[in-house]
């Protein structure tokens, strides 16, 4: 990096530098990064000086709120921030009884007011970690010894090794503010040495390019980009931080909408659409009045209002692109099925992708006999109707029937395809798809969508894009959605079925409590009821201690369920084996199914009434939700019993909050929080960036206005003509593939 000033750089000759250009800088550049150091750095995912500049401390350290080893009082605790300047092993000696003591550590440290004895027990590897000359934090409680003060196995935060490069002479250093890096055991690095390089890559890198004008920056309120990236990484004061903080955010959130929003621009430019049939001219009942009116139940008010809205996105030039959200049981495919009869009614085909062979077979048993008794136009029989056709289709489809399948999609005689991956084979080609489901969206990627709305366009192109809805049965938050999804319209179904009772939930802790769960399952057999029982894993491992399914359905049928039909699921039986499980379940021949979480979507038992989910903690909230979703589906009365000992405080969080609601958002909000962003963008759509500063929970107004900045961006300039900047930013975030169709005007 050169020290040119601000007018000569950047590719365009901007006004400052590019981050394109940082991201073409390896942190070789940087002073003290040798083969080594560049080693230890890419442990860390950092590659480049942007890499560098984009991992941000996870905490700092006040220095004007640290204690002077000189004001410490015992039977206080207290944060000292001091150097290492002793280190001793004494020899572990014997007490009472000829009891072995304890080994110990010792550590002098000195602030400059005063030293400090360190003691640590049973825990020898501090010696290695804190030499000499070692700079650290340590908090822990001030005892005494012998008449003088000591601190006794604190918690400690390495900030500058023995071996780095000291401090530079910048004052006292009880008025500094310290950076905490997120470091690895892998990598022989500390906060200091890490804010070190950080630092002389911003000195370095000088003024930096920022894309949002100061108009956009006063409106936001935001600071802008060379002062966020000074701040995060080196504030002279606590108060610089959040600033700071939230400018990086935006950004990180801004890039991701824009993307979003120009690919729903690029679709809606490049879309040849199907207008639908969504009101017969003639006054008769459509295919989905009739449908609607042949129910055994009747349909809830946000049931209703989702199919208005689809149908009304159905009945437009544009194709739909539509998220359905709906907690477990909401009756999310009774919408789905609604939105395919509307295709079929003007003579095209519909397609429900499902991502397990159980959950499609699951959906074609209910769709036939939704729509069992309706029959559709055809001129070649005598009656001039024929019965609507549903047809699966998945990897252990017979060849005959595949032969068979494959004519009927080709000359329209099957209306709607229900199946797996399956359905992306280059076999599969429809007469004229026009409406295509894709069920639990997250288990598919965006890749696989395309494919299979491509199938509307035909091999020679000739087609047109089938209208999309995306069901996710795995609620989450709403600015969460607006990132991953943000390309989608969204419906939500809030709204459950009249007549489904809450699931009573327990989480049971000891022996003396389990009893309750293999109590519940007997009475509930002994009604005519089934019951499940969840597994973590299939077969027993050495490393990871959990029930295996198949060890634990022999030792259930032996031990607390003898005398009851108990039987076995897991993903690695073969598929014949898996379907005759899930039939002799439903029929009753089996009273008990002991299953992996193949069984986490879609799986409906009506007189499934008991759940009991063993090592509970070691399933997260989304998948503990699913698997409760099982169970009460009748309407009748329903137990879900999580066995944990774990009383750790995640662990404890989770199934706490598994016990006190069974609102699928509200577990949402609390996953959110737990487990961070990760949870929600390994969902995420190819294209959007990780997100390292922004925290969704925190950040709502950021994403909100995100997107409201990305809509009137693109509406004023649909191709970012003048936005040069920003396009080369996007670059570095998404893939070739999606830059390309994103910027190919």
């Amino acid at each position: 990096m050169s020290a040119t000033p601000p007018s000569d750089r950047g590719p365009t000759g901007g006004s400052g530098r590019r981050l394109r250009q940082l991201a073409e800088l390896p942190v070789s550049v940087l002073n003290g990064v040798g083969s080594a150091a560049e080693r230890d750095l890419a442990e860390l995912g950092i590659d480049t000086v942007l890499d560098l500049l984009t991992h941000y401390p996870r905490r700092y350290i006040d220095g004007t709120r640290l204690v002077p080893i000189a004001e410490l009082a015992e039977g206080e605790k207290a944060t000292v921030l001091a150097d290492v300047v002793r280190v001793s092993r004494p020899p572990a000696g014997y007490g009472r009884g000829r009891r072995r003591t304890p080994s110990r550590v010792e550590v002098e440290i000195d602030d400059g007011t005063g030293r400090l004895k360190v003691v640590f027990f049973n825990q020898a590897w501090r010696a290695k970690q804190l030499p000499v000359g070692t700079l650290a934090l340590f908090y822990g409680p001030i005892g005494s010894y012998r008449g003088a003060l000591q601190m006794g196995s604190p918690t400690v935060e390495v900030l500058r090794g023995s071996d780095d490069e000291a401090e530079p002479a910048d004052g006292a250093r009880s008025g500094r503010v310290f950076p905490v890096y997120p470091l690895s055991d892998r990598a022989n690095l500390t906060s200091a040495r890490i804010s070190r390089f950080a630092r002389e890559a911003l000195d370095r890198a000088g003024e930096l390019d920022d894309p949002l004008p100061s108009s956009w920056r006063q409106r936001l309120a935001l600071v802008d980009r060379t002062t966020a990236f000074d701040h995060i990484h080196r504030p002279t004061s606590m108060g610089q931080r959040e600033p700071a903080r939230r400018r990086l955010a935006f950004d990180e959130l801004f890039r991701l909408q824009l993307a979003l929003v120009l690919r729903q621009h690029r679709l809606a430019e490049d879309a040849q659409g199907i207008r639908h049939v969504v009101t017969r001219a003639d006054g008769e009942p459509t295919l989905v009045d009739l449908f609607v009116g042949r129910l055994p139940f009747t349909l809830t008010g946000a049931q209703l209002a989702a199919i208005a809205s689809i149908s009304e996105d159905l009945g437009g030039a544009l194709p739909m692109h539509r998220l359905l959200q709906g907690d477990v049981g909401s009756g999310k495919t009774v919408v789905a099925v609604a939105a395919m009869l509307v295709a079929v009614e003007g003579g095209h085909q519909g397609a429900l992708m499902a991502p397990t062979e159980v959950l499609a077979e699951q959906h074609a048993t209910e769709v036939r006999s939704l729509l069992e008794g309706l029959s559709v136009p055809d001129h070649g029989t005598l009656e001039g109707r024929r019965p609507l056709r549903v047809a699966l289709l998945t990897s252990k489809t017979a060849a005959a029937e595949r032969a068979i399948i494959y004519s009927g999609l080709a000359d329209g005689t099957v209306d709607i395809l229900i199946g797996t991956h399956a359905l992306l084979t280059d076999q599969v080609g429809f007469r004229s798809l026009g409406a295509v489901v894709i069920d639990e969206q997250h288990r598919f990627g965006v890749e696989q969508r395309a494919a299979l709305r491509a199938k509307g366009r035909g091999e020679d192109g000739a087609g047109r894009d089938p209208d999309l809805l995306v069901m996710t049965a795995t609620p989450i938050p709403r600015t969460a959605a607006m990132v991953v999804f943000g390309d989608l319209d969204m419906t939500v179904i809030d709204e459950m079925p009249p007549g489904r009772l809450p699931i009573t939930t327990s989480w049971l802790r000891s022996p003396l409590e389990v009893e309750e769960a293999w109590s519940r399952v007997r009475l509930e057999v002994a009604a005519g009821h089934r019951a499940f029982v969840v597994c973590p894993l299939v077969e027993g491992s050495d490393r990871v201690q959990a029930s295996s399914a198949i060890a634990e359905a022999e030792r259930l049928a032996e031990a607390e369920l003898s005398g009851l039909a108990v039987g076995l699921l897991h993903g690695q039986m073969r598929a014949a084996d898996k379907e005759a499980a899930m039939a002799d379940f439903r029929s009753g021949r089996l009273d008990v199914l002991v299953a992996t979480t193949v069984i986490e979507v879609g799986v409906d038992v009506p007189e499934a009434t008991v759940m009991v989910i063993e090592d509970a903690d070691r399933f997260g909230i989304a998948q503990l939700h699913q698997l409760r979703g099982r169970v009460g589906r009748a309407g009748d009365p329903a137990w879900c019993f999580l066995l944990s000992e774990n009383d750790a405080p995640e662990a404890a969080a989770r199934l706490s909050a598994m016990e006190r609601t069974g609102d699928g958002f509200e577990l949402a909000d609390v996953d959110l929080e737990l487990r961070g962003e990760g949870t929600i963008l390994g969902a995420r759509q190819k294209g959007s960036s990780d997100l390292k500063a922004a925290k969704l929970l925190s950040d709502q107004d950021l994403v909100v206005k995100a997107r409201a900045v990305a809509v009137d961006l693109v509406a004023e300039d649909p191709g970012l003509a003048g936005h040069g900047s920003l396009v080369d930013e996007l670059r570095i975030f998404i893939d070739e593939n999606e830059a390309e169709f994103l910027f190919k005007s």
